[in-house]
């Protein structure tokens, strides 16, 4: 549903729309001090010197785009001074922005938000659990991309929502560094030829964290490279607003497809822990003990690439490993830890559905609240 909102002496703000053109353009038409969140991608300028290929010779579909391509290092920072320019106008006085790189330009970027009054909160290390392997031997393999935390200035203000990442991870401080796979499966979009509808197609996992983490319901997240629109994704299935900007038309029409099909979580799915609240335990056993997942029952990942068995007792079976929905995640991410209510889905009408909403679904009858 497209919203318009419209503060005092300024023109509407186009809410949950993809707007086509040039994003510096774009945002200086905006109304200033209109934005909660700004979640930016921007181009990596990769500098990629012809093509790559595995060691069977087959070709990498590498990121070679034209959109990733500058000039010069110059020519990249003058674009990235541009929009972080028009990006820090936008965000109201509470507001933040996160920005992600690798390491052909994360350090620039890093430098501009500082050259620009921004104050960097927190890096954050994505480590992906199953990234491409360095096929020419001669680097390390890239496995994590740098995500940089910014607020609109030193001493302002911000959302941070420290209580629920915390229970996001299974009641843990949530740390800077965070495993999670690379879009693949069903999560990843194709285009009518079966090829990648996007090169760079950022998982739901890391957006969800992020908005979960860092906005309220009702709030505007902004996302200035909206690509195939994994932000908008997941800020409406977290009743946030959205809005995106995309120059490209394939990504737009992909992202507008995707969108349609989105359904927001009820309301009480998106009330979140807060800090004078203790949200009372649900162990996965309880799921199965009432009948809402029956033993021998399948669970499936996010991205649909592992699926594992519902026992009897509340453990899991998959491929050789037998444990917690934790300890099953982990197993088959090869991750140090997972959390498994995040990490799992059960089906129900042929869509994926993660197993956190029956816990919420028996948390709320605990409290008195109504379903």
């Amino acid at each position: 549903m497209t919203k318009t909102k419209t503060t005092a002496g300024q023109a509407a703000l186009p809410l949950n729309q993809i707007l086509p053109g040039d994003c510096i353009e774009i945002m200086n038409s905006l109304p200033e001090a209109s934005v909660d969140l700004i979640f930016a991608d921007p181009p990596y300028n990769l500098q990629l010197r012809g093509d790559l290929h595995r060691p069977d010779n087959s070709k990498v579909d590498a990121v070679d785009d034209a959109w990733d391509q500058f000039s010069s290092f110059s020519a990249y920072d003058q674009f990235t001074r541009d929009w972080l320019a028009a990006a820090r106008r936008l965000l109201k006085p509470n507001g933040a922005i996160w920005v992600i790189g690798s390491y052909h330009n994360v350090f620039r970027l890093g430098a501009e938000l500082q050259n620009q009054g921004y104050w960097i909160l927190n890096d954050v290390v994505w480590r992906k659990s199953n990234p491409m392997p360095n096929f020419r031997g001669k680097r390390l393999t890239n496995a994590h991309e740098t995500l940089i935390w910014a607020s609109k200035g030193e001493g302002a203000k911000y959302t941070f929502n420290y209580e629920a990442l915390k229970a996001l991870n299974e009641g843990v401080q949530m740390r800077s560094d965070w495993v999670i796979p690379i879009c693949t499966g069903n999560e990843r979009l194709k285009d009518d030829q079966g090829d990648k509808a996007h090169p760079t197609q950022k998982p739901e996992a890391l957006l969800h964290r992020i908005i979960l983490g860092t906005t309220n319901p009702g709030d505007v997240v902004l996302d200035p490279f909206f690509g195939t629109g994994t932000t908008g994704a997941v800020a409406k299935m977290l009743g946030r607003e959205y809005i995106g900007i995309e120059r490209e038309e394939a990504y737009r029409l992909a992202a507008q497809k995707r969108l349609e099909k989105i359904r927001k979580f009820d309301r009480e799915a998106l009330e979140i822990t807060g800090s004078k609240r203790a949200e009372p335990r649900v162990p996965f056993g309880q799921l199965v003990e009432r009948g809402m997942l029956r033993p021998g029952e399948e669970l499936f990942s996010i991205g649909n690439r592992f699926k594992a068995k519902v026992r009897a007792d509340g453990t899991l079976v998959g491929n050789d490993v037998k444990g917690s929905i934790h300890q099953v995640g982990a197993h088959l991410e090869g991750a140090p830890s997972c959390n498994g209510w995040t990490y799992w889905h059960f089906k129900r009408e042929g869509k994926l559905v993660p197993i956190d909403l029956l816990r919420q679904q028996i948390r709320a009858e605990m409290e008195g609240r109504p379903n």
